[in-house]
């Protein structure tokens, strides 16, 4: 096999996963190079902690050049893709355009904010998708509420300690539940001060979702402990209820009532990268159409996995894959072993895999899980997912779990770092893992 070069497009669950696997395994036969905007892999699963001031920012970004010691990594933004001239064009983090050609093509752009036409979200709403959003609503969340500490009006103090989290999804869940109990400890902190804050200004947390349940699409097992557990701890779950309207003093619900409050948080799912529109090829729902086997019809050196792909169900026919962590990491490694089968080594294998359970975390020592099926609750279920998440974890597995040990004995830390403010995390964005800068 003559050395030739495979560029993959992104460094998410899928993208890093192909990659490590074609490190491991080619043992430099090939050129594998790694494009993404920053140096590292984020783990994405646990940006809720990072926004509740749990875990620190670099405990969930696994450094590339560290672990991926065989790929060269290029920091750009790709904006074009030339299928005929076999090379994309980037944009690197000082605004200089550059190109680069390859011999095979890995597209594992990810996923970015879905956006729905209701007025007012776009400028009034902060999304989830990025740790410039998690840093973000760290900053705003503490801010508030040290405001609210010394606000003088009684209903300006209610509405900075009020949130709202649209989408009662996987990340609603668990930002809303993670967020109340951040907010009741910065709460009983500024309480001993000389202020101090209104008894009935208690942070409320409400988690809107128009479905008729929690964690819609997932077992219905695990529905019921997340509702459980979020009403227990007084977070206010609205299901059958969206937002009509945002504005910079509250959001208009769909049922009438107005409800006064300085933060939006919108988790309402997500929608491939932009990028796949411009490439002119079939997509479904957005997300760019491939066979079994990951490759792009009609375009044997391209392959396209992970949240911008389409990738048939085998395992229930006439279905794609879901959006999940899970799958991409997955089909990182199926599209790792078919690029080296069209190189002639070893054979091609479609993509075929049953979900193996989802892990909910929910704050303090309360989860909710079903691994193989089995509904879990309570601490036994918290151990599960914290050792589910520290297996699935590439590298920091060691300092997440000393920043969870810390937390189980100290007060967490909450102060406001100040580097981003809600211009530089626009929610209507095709790059979420960076924030934009002024000029």
């Amino acid at each position: 096999m003559s050395r030739s070069r495979i560029v993959i497009v992104g460094a998410g669950f899928a993208g890093y996963q192909t990659a490590r696997t074609l490190s491991r395994k080619l043992r430099g036969a090939a050129e594998i190079v790694l494009v993404n905007p920053n140096d590292y892999f984020l783990y994405l699963p646990l940006l809720p902690e990072v926004s509740a001031g749990l875990l620190e920012a670099r405990r969930v970004s696994v450094s590339l050049a560290g672990t991926l010691p065989k790929v060269r990594l290029v920091l750009g933004e790709v904006h074009g893709v030339d299928l005929d001239g076999r090379s994309i064009t980037y944009t690197d983090p000082e605004g200089t355009e550059k190109s680069l050609g390859y011999d095979r093509l890995v597209l594992t752009v990810g996923s970015v904010n879905k956006l729905l036409p209701i007025p007012g979200v776009a400028e009034h709403a902060v999304g989830f998708r990025g740790m410039p959003e998690a840093l973000y609503l760290r900053d705003h969340i503490s801010r508030q509420i040290a405001l609210a500490a010394n606000a003088e009006d009684p209903e300006e103090c209610r509405a900075r300690t009020t949130f709202v989290v649209v989408g009662a999804g996987y990340t609603g869940t668990e930002v809303a539940a993670h967020g109340k109990m951040f907010t009741d400890s910065l709460a009983r902190q500024h309480a001993r001060s000389a202020a101090g804050m209104p008894a009935d200004a208690r942070p409320r947390w409400m988690l809107l979702d128009i479905a008729d349940r929690v964690l819609p699409g997932l077992d219905e097992k695990l529905a019921q402990t997340a509702d459980r557990v979020l009403r227990k701890r007084g977070v206010e779950v609205r299901t059958g209820t969206s937002v009509k309207e945002a504005t910079k003093d509250g959001v208009l619900l769909n049922t009438g009532e107005f409800v006064p409050t300085r933060s939006l948080i919108w988790c309402v799912g997500v929608r491939p990268d932009p990028l796949v529109e411009q490439l002119g090829l079939p997509t479904e729902k957005g997300r760019l159409i491939v066979d079994e086997y990951l490759n792009v019809p009609g375009h044997p050196d391209v392959f396209a996995c992970g949240d911008a792909a389409a990738v048939p169900d085998l395992t229930n026919p006439g279905q794609y894959t879901a959006m999940t962590a899970q799958h991409a990491h997955r089909q990182g490694k199926t599209a790792a072993n078919n690029i080296m089968a069209s190189y002639g080594v070893g054979t091609r294998r479609p993509y075929k895999h049953s979900d193996l359970g989802f892990v909910v975390d929910l704050g303090g020592v309360q989860a909710a899980a079903n691994p193989f099926g089995i509904p879990l609750s309570g601490p036994i279920a918290n151990l599960v997912t914290r050792g589910y998440h520290l297996a699935a974890m590439p590298g920091n597995r060691i300092r997440v779990a000393a920043d969870w040990a810390l937390d189980a004995v100290l007060r967490r830390q909450a102060v406001q770092l100040g580097v981003l403010d809600a211009w530089s995390v626009p929610l209507d964005t095709a790059s979420p893992e960076t924030a934009r800068l002024r000029g």
